[in-house]
């Protein structure tokens, strides 16, 4: 039933983000790599995709051992990204077209090569020596050096690494080369501060806050459970994600820097689930952060012990995600992320659609309908308006560069032998690495698809790109880009519907695992007709009481009669008789 009582309108809620990965959008100097420049020169075709906001992965100054999530300097761009000017020029070119800028910020952790971690690591009685987390080594009965605790690290191995210059260990939960933040020193918590100020007195917007919940850990550090007996590092999120004190801190961050801006957070929690849990970070009452990035959309096809463990996509999961989170929040007076692709996962036409030739269009177009009329903030993946799919099956693990996926492999040859069949964990690679959400932007026919005009791009380009690229998208009105943009153009007509409405399963499918269908109703009463085909097969959906309703989107009948027959992997949306909507996309 409608509410009648108009939604609380914020201009985050309606925003549609468009992620970019700036190493792999565009290189404008042609030395392999995507830079600032490349981005300015195209923002009126982000614009024109129907973005309202960019999200920027990081382009602060760093090594790059973990693609920028290593930061060296909070004031300072990447040298072959750009300057500091050059993203002042940006902003303003957003703000002129009416695009936000929202940058990454990586604070659970810094560079190893960041001047903070260097003076805390320079002597035990650094000023800044509880700067970082700083620890003695335990012994075997043996005498043997050993970790602080059991903790693995989320890339492999231990979580600790040892200093030999002051024989001691520090926390690393990613790589050693990524010094964690000790957040319960206020001095370091104010420096932080300031460098975020720094950004947003520039004209920033706002930020995803990278692994946000890890920044309270156990004040004791104390050992992980056994659950997995056969290695000698066990999962500590029990202990490094979501501690005591960290609504403490987001709290903090809120009423020392946010509060006075106009400006918006995203959270990035990992190791979290529970509703309630999710929930104590975005009701509006906690006054805490926007939205989150729960995880659970892109970890579907994830095994139980391990991402590149074999657990296939199945529409159930995805109904179960839905459901959840699109009811949960409205509960808690929270609010959504709406997504399914970002730099640290697969690309979903891969995993959750098809992308063999005959079905890619249509599965590319099926998915821009689920996200485009979830309520929420929707963000998109540069390249996810074309049909942009994972890297092909005839890649070795020589063309994969990523540390986390490389890791993984490294450690399955050596449990395995050299001459080990490694054809699953390929298999996984293909579906899961985070290289295929960072493939390089295809932008036209010419060579490195318009990317860069270097010999050698920086990461090997898809080798799809003379069929899939904007270029030839742009000329074809039937493409995936153009039915992105009627989506896009319908989702801002139509807000209180797909935005800000209420969703709700048609229970007659609500077990199918080929077919999805629901509503979504404004609070005014006005309803909208979802369904999708997830499956290669045509399937049959019949809809009571929705007679005479007419096509808002996608190819199939203008007006139903009792139901509607979709082809594979197709969507459309209809709209309730009688009901006056703004225009048809």
């Amino acid at each position: 039933m409608p509410t009648s009582t108009p939604p609380e309108r914020q201009w985050w809620k309606e925003l549609v983000v468009y992620q970019i990965y700036p190493a792999s959008f565009l290189d404008s100097d042609a030395d392999g790599l995507g830079d600032l420049p490349g981005i300015i020169s195209k923002l009126d075709y982000i614009q024109s995709v129907g973005a309202t906001a960019i999200w920027l992965s990081p382009i602060f100054k760093s090594p790059q051992h973990d693609m920028g999530y290593d930061v060296s300097d909070y004031r300072d761009i990447h040298h072959p990204y750009g300057t500091v000017e050059d993203v002042e020029a940006l902003i303003r070119g957003c703000h002129e077209r009416g695009i936000k800028v929202l940058l990454d910020l990586v604070v659970n952790h810094t560079s190893h090569e960041h001047e903070w971690f260097k003076e805390s690591r320079s002597s035990r009685t650094s000023p800044k020596r509880d700067w970082y987390f700083w620890r003695d080594p335990k012994f075997d009965s043996n005498g043997t050096r050993q970790p602080p605790n059991n903790w693995a690290s989320i890339f492999g191995g231990s979580a600790w690494t040892w200093d030999e210059q002051t024989s001691q260990y520090y926390l690393s939960l990613f790589l050693p080369e990524q010094p964690d933040l000790n957040w319960a020193n206020e001095e370091m918590r104010r420096a932080t501060y300031a460098d975020m100020k720094f950004w947003l007195d520039k004209g920033a917007d706002g930020f995803r806050i990278d692994s946000m919940n890890l920044m309270s850990k156990h004040p004791d550090l104390p050992d992980a459970p056994i659950t997995k007996p056969g290695s000698e590092f066990q999962p500590g999120d029990k202990y490094f994600a979501s501690g005591p004190r960290m609504h403490d801190y987001i709290r903090e961050m809120r009423e020392g820097v946010l509060d006075k801006y106009d400006c918006m957070t995203v959270g990035e929690l990992g190791f979290t689930k529970d509703e309630e849990s999710v929930a104590s970070y975005v009701a509006k009452d906690r006054h805490e952060l926007n939205m989150l990035f729960t995880g659970d959309i892109v970890d579907m096809d994830f095994g139980v012990n391990h991402k590149y463990e074999r657990d296939d996509f199945r529409l159930s999961k995805l109904k179960a995600i839905t459901n959840r989170w699109q009811g949960a929040m409205p509960k808690f007076n929270g609010w959504n992320s709406v997504y399914m692709d970002n730099h640290d996962s697969g690309r979903s036409l891969s995993r959750y659609g098809s992308d063999l030739p005959e079905y890619r269009k249509d599965a590319a177009k099926m998915l821009a309908v689920y996200l485009g009329t979830l309520s929420g903030t929707l963000f998109l993946l540069q390249g996810q308006e074309i049909g942009m799919a994972n890297a092909p099956e005839s890649w070795t693990i020589d063309d994969y560069i990523d540390v986390e996926g490389l890791n993984y492999y490294k450690s399955q040859l050596n449990k395995r032998g050299v001459d080990a069949d490694m054809s699953d964990v390929m298999r996984e690679m293909r579906l899961k690495a985070r290289d295929n959400g960072r493939l390089p932007m295809q932008w036209n026919t010419d060579k490195n698809g318009g990317f860069t005009q270097a010999s050698k791009p920086w990461m090997r380009i898809n080798d799809d790109f003379t069929d899939w690229n904007v270029a030839q998208q742009e000329k074809d009105d039937d493409s995936v880009l153009a039915f992105w943009r009627q989506v896009l153009k319908l989702r801002q007509q139509e807000k209180d519907v797909f935005v800000y409405g209420r969703f709700d399963e048609l229970p007659k499918y609500e077990r199918s695992e080929e077919v999805f269908a629901y509503t979504m109703t404004s609070y005014d009463g006005r309803v909208a007709l979802v369904l999708l085909n997830f499956s290669d097969k045509k399937q049959s959906v019949e809809v009571k009481g929705c007679t005479g309703w007419k096509k808002l989107l996608g190819k199939n009948v203008e007006t139903i009669e009792g139901g509607v027959e979709l082809r594979p992997y197709e969507g459309v949306v209809y709209a309730g008789l009688g009901l006056s909507f703004a225009a048809r996309a």
